[in-house]
């Protein structure tokens, strides 16, 4: 806990990820109580409508007291299957550092992992032995993008140069890329490969709806808090007008970011579950709190011993260290070693990918500072190019590991970025960190808390008296003191080796083994009579290679589906907020009846051209083709030229055919506009609504102390017909039971006030449990039905996910074949646990 009240830390990254890039315009979050400071931080008013509104639908966590931490020890590794696992991350180089080490450790257990992030850095993934996919996207453009507008809302520069655009096309080639990332072979030997579990960092966005598709297990882990506590605030959010009682306002400003990162990316997010995933959009209520309400499991990659776990944070949630990666065999240049023992160690200043708006002005800041203080200084070029002329008492250096080079310095100078923090205190060294964006000041608030080195100093507040001054606090007794005992706590922890177990402790329970070859997961499923089997790749390629097993009869099984619904609260906003949304939708699809024809107009019209919104449209994907070669520079030019010349020479006959065909383009947008409509309307009409009512009045008995019926997941038409049918024969069962039970009950327990209780129950339970029945008759059946028809309808990429599982089964047994593997071994186990059931007496399903 700080001086300021807020605990703080986290985990290596040596240049700290960019939080969500959103757009949300800013007098729409001005009236809602937010604004953005200098700093980039959300300035969120406790007293205003928005935050007492999510302080409503957050829900409340009990406190709980927490043993410490557990002591690892060096252990033999050990896991009961091997899985694939794909790490998805979205950020810069510190970003990704961490799940490199984490990767490693997990190679250890046998896993195959993949860490899929930007191109760039690919090759630092591969150099340490680890697959690599790319998933699109530019850091150095987040960085850029990150100094410019620090916060969650964008500046009005940004906005009017189309930055905000740029971000949202960036983020739905990163969507793609990860969800290409679950499935996709790998690219240097071309191994298929299907993702049993994913890992990622919170910003990469894709993570729980690529799990969801693939009912794969999720499992989250970062730098920085994000998930709601009682303890500390958001680490982006700065809170204004904070009551007496502050504890709830602490857990609103998760809240606020969830809201505001959802207003822009849900769009984004929903497009790509629709069109690519097959799955149904997120209810806007449900988008920012999705995580919470599924209770995904998270690992926070912070030293226990500065901030603790909080005590109101679930099980399933664990503080566990830093990442920190294997010392590199690091050999120093000889003007590197040349410099460093020609005097006291030097003061470290350096910014990595931070892309700074004016470098030559902080590069004159760090210079007066040096000649003030009369230190000895290396100075980090980084993505900045920070510039200068060596001399006897500064050194500029281009690359070199913060591991090997923070044990022989002085002190550090850096943007605050987790990984970088993480390596100066685990060397011991007093640090000044100058914040530009995201936890950043969360960061510099838990170093000088700790005494480890002054307050931080916001980069646009940054001049020569402010850091000479941080400079010298940092060579004081007391600092350096301060950043030892932080280092000596710190040795004593292993970040990664717990994150690890952690992981393994975390997996569902309907992560089970194959029941043939149990060193492998299950991921498929059969059942023979009343006998169900799960097995693994392998064993299912066995099977149906020699015909004991048909192929159509296998299905895929989910260890962890994952189902989102659309939670109602009462019959009044459950009906309203549904009324709303159809009435949104409705609108929009009878605008499309005149847009989409023109859209179809102008799209046929740049066939032949390139239009600025296809260049634009283009670039980042057109990033990742091979640039053209050396020995010929101009021929994409040429092409270029000559397809826009060739476009130009129309023959008449060619000009009518044109015409006909924007005609026909523009008919044929009108008819899908037309069909959307009609669609909506028959939706709303007879599910959307009637579904919101109908759940409206389901959880009614709760708002009164009665207990709320669960029919079970609505998955398609047959499940959606039997809760259909339980909602009405309960429903009707209790309307007419409760005037009598509820009365009696209430007499029993409480007496004659309790009896008046009663009959409110009973009374208004008739009215609420019939009408509840009434609704649900229609509307879960309704709900199946839809749910039935948009899974045939999104079918291709159910049979992409089978055939690609079929896929790696085949490339997997050739490969175990060769180490000895026998079929007949897995034959004999089938048919032998086969001929066991079908003279067992016992029906109970095989599990």
């Amino acid at each position: 806990m700080d001086h300021k009240g807020i605990n703080t830390q986290t985990s290596p990254s040596f240049d700290e990820p960019p939080p969500p890039y959103e757009a949300v315009p800013r007098d729409l979050s001005e009236a809602q109580g937010i604004r953005i400071k200098d700093d980039g931080r959300i300035a969120v008013d406790a007293s205003s409508r928005l935050c007492r509104s999510l302080s409503r639908l957050l829900p409340r966590a009990p406190r709980q007291s927490l043993p410490p931490p557990p002591s690892y020890t060096e252990v033999v590794p050990s896991f009961k299957f091997r899985l694939n696992i794909v790490i998805q991350i979205v950020g810069s180089r510190g970003d990704v550092q961490p799940f490199v080490a984490l990767g490693t450790e997990l190679q250890k257990f046998g896993h195959r992992v993949r860490i899929a992030t930007h191109n760039v850095f690919e090759q630092f993934i591969l150099d340490a032995g680890l697959q690599f996919y790319p998933i699109g996207g530019d850091p150095a453009d987040l960085m850029a993008y990150m100094v410019k507008n620090p916060g969650l809302i964008p500046c009005m520069d940004s906005l009017r140069e189309g930055d905000v655009q740029k971000k949202q096309l960036m983020m739905a080639e990163i969507l793609h890329g990860c969800w290409r990332s679950c499935l996709a072979p790998d690219l240097a030997t071309g191994a298929p490969f299907v993702a049993d579990a994913i890992i990622a960092n919170p910003p990469s966005f894709a993570h729980v709806h690529c799990a969801q598709a693939l009912g794969i297990p999720l499992h989250l882990m970062f730098t920085m808090p994000w998930s709601p506590t009682r303890a500390f605030p958001h680490p982006l959010v700065n809170l204004q007008n904070v009551p007496e009682d502050h504890d709830w306002i602490n857990r609103v400003s998760y809240s606020v970011v969830d809201w505001l990162s959802w207003q822009g990316l849900g769009g984004v997010i929903n497009d790509w579950r629709r069109h690519e995933l097959g799955l149904e959009p997120i209810p806007s209520s449900e988008g920012p709190f999705l995580l919470s309400n599924l209770k995904i499991p998270y690992t926070y990659c912070w030293s226990p011993g500065l901030v603790p776990k909080p005590d109101d944070w679930p099980e399933n949630f664990d503080v566990c260290g830093f990442f920190f990666r294997d010392p590199p065999d690091y050999k120093p240049t000889p003007e590197l070693a040349e410099f460093l023992n020609a005097g006291p160690p030097p003061v470290y200043f350096g910014f990595g990918s931070i892309v700074l708006e004016n470098p030559e002005e902080t590069t004159r800041v760090i210079l007066e500072t040096i000649k003030m203080t009369g230190v000895r200084a290396i100075i980090s070029r980084g993505w900045s190019k920070l510039g200068g002329q060596n001399n006897a008492n500064i050194l500029y250096l281009d690359d070199c590991p913060h591991e090997w080079l923070f044990q022989r310095v002085s002190a550090v100078v850096h943007h605050g970025g987790a990984g970088t923090t993480a390596c100066g205190l685990l060397n011991g060294k007093p640090t000044v960190i100058v914040p530009f964006f995201g936890d950043q000041p969360f960061w510099g608030d838990m170093v000088s808390a700790a005494r480890a080195g002054p307050d931080p100093i916001p980069h646009k507040q940054l001049n020569v008296q402010t850091l000479a001054h941080a400079v010298g606090y940092c060579l004081t007794p007391e600092a350096v003191h301060a950043a030892k005992n932080i280092a000596i706590k710190m040795r004593q922890e292993n970040g990664v080796r717990t994150a690890v177990a952690s992981f393994h402790q975390n997996l569902p329970q309907g992560l089970i083994v194959c029941d043939l070859l149990p060193q492998y997961p299950a991921c498929w499923k059969y059942r023979k009579g009343k006998k169900r089997y799960h097995l693994s790749k392998i064993a299912a390629e066995i099977l149906v290679e020699n015909k004991i097993v048909d192929l159509k009869k296998l299905k895929q099984y989910q260890p962890s589906p994952i189902h989102i619904d659309n939670k109602r609260w009462d019959p009044v906003t459950g009906i309203s907020s549904a009324g709303m949304g159809w009435t949104f939708d409705m609108l929009k699809a009878g605008s499309d009846i005149v847009y989409q024809p023109y859209k179809a107009y102008k799209q046929t019209e740049s066939n032949h051209t390139l239009s600025p919104e296809t260049s634009s449209a283009n670039t980042t994907s057109s990033q990742l083709l091979p640039p053209p070669s050396p020995s010929h520079p101009g021929d994409n030019a040429t092409s270029i030229h000559k397809a826009r010349s060739v476009s130009n020479l129309s023959t008449p006959s060619e000009i009518e055919r044109k015409k006909k065909g924007k005609a026909a383009a523009m008919v044929s947008a009108s008819r899908d506009a037309s069909g959307r409509l009609l669609g909506k309307f028959v939706s709303g009409v007879m599910v959307d609504v009637p579904l919101a009512a109908a759940e409206g009045f389901r959880v009614l008995p709760g708002l009164y102390g009665d207990k709320v019926h669960d029919y079970g997941q609505v998955k398609d038409w047959k499940s959606g017909a039997v809760a259909g049918a339980k909602s009405f024969a309960i429903g009707m069962g209790e309307s007419v039971t409760d005037i009598f039970y509820q009365p009696y009950k209430g007499a029993r327990d409480g007496g004659v006030k309790g009896f008046a209780g009663g009959m409110f129950k009973g009374t208004f339970g008739v009215i609420g449990k019939m009408t509840h029945a009434s609704l649900g008759l229609v509307a879960y059946p309704g709900q199946g039905i839809k749910r039935s028809l948009r899974a045939a309808y999104y079918d291709n990429t159910r049979e992409l996910v089978l055939a690609t599982l079929q896929e790696e089964g085949q490339d997997m047994l050739q490969r175990e074949r060769l180490k000895g593997l026998r079929d007949a071994a897995v034959i004999d186990k089938f048919l032998g646990k086969s001929r066991q059931n079908a003279s067992d007496d016992d029906d109970s399903d095989y599990v």
